[in-house]
């Protein structure tokens, strides 16, 4: 069992306030500022729970894979994989699209999109959010 921490701090009001988010397991970001504005309109240099999801997701889905890619005889290769969390005020993060780049693992089209399947709905981060949010798979084989 391992378990994760990460904390945030937020001053005023939903609209107007902000607040920080900190990765403390790791260290590796102590101050990632976020903001109602960061989740609904530009970024503008903020990051968002959804962003912070969307990495979650897809770092957990190229894991996932790669051991669905090994149990199907694959050659360790290269994973390029993206997520984009769908936010949507009033109902919460209903979709999260998963797109992937797949090469060097020799494995045919089918294959690769068989074990991409898989892993989308074996990872941690999928199993977590099922039920929940769509999730749907994209994959392509270089």
């Amino acid at each position: 069992m391992a378990d994760r921490r990460a904390s945030a701090i937020w001053e005023g009001d939903l609209f107007e306030g902000n607040g920080t988010a900190r990765l403390e397991s790791s260290g590796l970001a102590d101050a990632l500022p976020v903001s109602w504005p960061s989740r609904t309109e530009a970024p503008a240099g903020k990051t968002s729970p959804e962003e912070l999801l969307a990495a979650a997701h897809a770092s957990c889905f190229c894991m996932a894979l790669s051991k669905q890619l090994a149990d199907r005889g694959g050659e360790p290769g290269r994973l390029e994989a993206s997520a984009t969390v769908t936010f949507e005020p009033g109902s919460g993060v209903t979709r999260s699209a998963l797109e992937v780049r797949v090469s060097g693992t020799g494995l045919s089209g089918q294959a690769v999109s068989e074990a991409a399947e898989a892993a989308k709905d074996g990872c941690p981060i999928s199993q977590a959010l099922a039920g929940n949010v769509e999730l749907t798979i994209r994959a392509e084989t270089r």
